[in-house]
């Protein structure tokens, strides 16, 4: 594989493979700068569209146009309000020690190993039932969940944890291919021995705190913070979590084997 020059480009590379007269496979290349997650479906439907002679209807905005947007936008007294909350919610922010089988390793490693599981249909359900009744969402009842998890395997009440978000909080850009994700860094308190309802109410309003100051990149944010890099560990969380609501089939390919954190873990609904 040939890496990608982030400076010339292209960030995107397709190739044609004929496998004869009319069988044809597309294989296609995109570097994370100009695409995440959610612009994958949208290009496939794209590209179905016009594999079908169909006409694609036309934007309100482009990928261009948002990137000016933002950044005129969060400038001035608006980045300050923003950063003004991440500096006191990540202040003293903990490293999470989890147990592990070996001693840490001077340079982070990059290698790592899949585990899949499946929750019952039953769980699910009674997750879902607990989830109204406290007037949360299913992420924030699966999330409160895994710090549970973690709390109970570090020995730590004060637990960072890492989400991705899709940052598309606008009609006009959830059509866009481009790279809008952002990583939230979430902090729960799980001292005093809550109840698991009680959890569920600090997830909550910790979750939609981030998420109304989500705009500033993550990259900025260490910057701003002045985080001392350590080699061994990523930078304000080492554990992230990400909730999907669909799962979207990966045609049978290899698994990713690959880890950018001490432990990842992706909960889907299919």
């Amino acid at each position: 594989a040939v890496p990608f020059d982030l400076a010339a480009g292209p960030m995107l590379r397709a190739t044609l493979l004929r496998l004869g007269r009319r069988e044809h496979v597309l294989a296609l290349a995109m570097h994370h700068v100009v695409g995440d997650e959610w612009s994958e479906p949208i290009l496939r439907r794209e590209l179905d569209v016009l594999c079908n002679e169909g006409v694609l209807p036309s934007l309100p905005v482009q990928y261009a146009d948002f990137a000016v947007w933002q950044r005129r936008w969060l400038t001035g007294e608006v980045l300050e309000g923003q950063l003004d909350y991440w500096r006191a919610r990540l202040r003293d922010v903990p490293v999470l020690e989890l147990p592990t089988d070996r001693p840490r390793a001077a340079v982070r490693s990059s290698a790592g190993a899949v585990s899949e599981f499946v929750v019952p249909a039953d769980v699910v359900a009674g997750l879902r039932v607990l989830s109204r009744a406290a007037g949360v969402s299913m992420f924030m009842t699966v999330f409160a969940a895994f710090n549970v998890l973690l709390c109970r395997y570090s020995g730590q009440d004060d637990v960072v944890v890492g989400t991705p978000v899709a940052n598309r909080n606008r009609a006009e850009v959830e059509g866009l291919i481009g790279f809008f994700v952002n990583t939230l860094v979430l902090r729960t308190d799980l001292s005093g021995d809550p109840t698991f309802v009680e959890l569920l109410g600090r997830v909550r309003a910790g979750t939609l705190a981030a998420y109304a100051h989500q705009d500033v990149p993550f990259e900025r944010l260490v910057d701003e913070l002045g985080v001392v890099r350590d080699r061994s560990r990523t930078p304000l969380f080492q554990v992230l979590f990400n909730y999907v609501n669909e799962v979207v089939s990966d045609g049978g390919g290899a698994r990713r084997e690959v880890t950018g954190f001490d432990l990842s873990l992706s909960v889907g609904e299919r």
